[in-house]
């Protein structure tokens, strides 16, 4: 057995835990958004992810209209690993909307139920980066 197996569960216990790299993705994810910029936007995302293509597809529908959503954040309800290396995380996630204003306005966005996903992220040149969900 090669000793290197040994030490990947101490290596992989000092990184951020999931929910962290979720946490830290959604904020980007919302600046992104409140700054109307699409190609911060799909830099979250791993090139070929379908998921950054509709997300940056929703922010471009939101702009045509003259609007910006800000403050938006995500409330995880639970996650759960079903797969972690180094370069890669698949997680069963139950989150939902919680917080978001439409500028021009404000107006809240409304509160959403929570919804199930199963997201897979790469780290690519050292951030984490959506590949996809399901």
């Amino acid at each position: 057995m090669n000793p290197l197996h040994l030490l990947l569960p101490a290596v992989l216990a000092l990184g951020p835990t999931p929910a962290e790299v979720l946490h830290a993705w959604d904020a980007r994810r919302a600046q992104a958004w409140a700054a109307g910029d699409v190609a911060d936007l799909r830099g979250l995302y791993t090139p070929r992810s379908a998921a950054g293509r509709a997300d940056a597809a929703m922010l471009r529908a939101w702009q045509a209209r003259g609007l910006r959503v800000e403050g938006l954040r995500m409330q995880l309800l639970a996650v759960r690993v079903r797969a972690r290396t180094p370069t890669r995380l698949e997680l069963d996630v139950t989150d939902r909307l919680a917080d978001g204003v439409v500028a021009p306005g404000p107006e809240a966005l409304p509160r959403d139920r929570p919804s199930r996903h199963l997201v897979t992220l790469r780290r690519v040149a050292g951030e984490w980066r959506v590949a996809s969900v399901r």
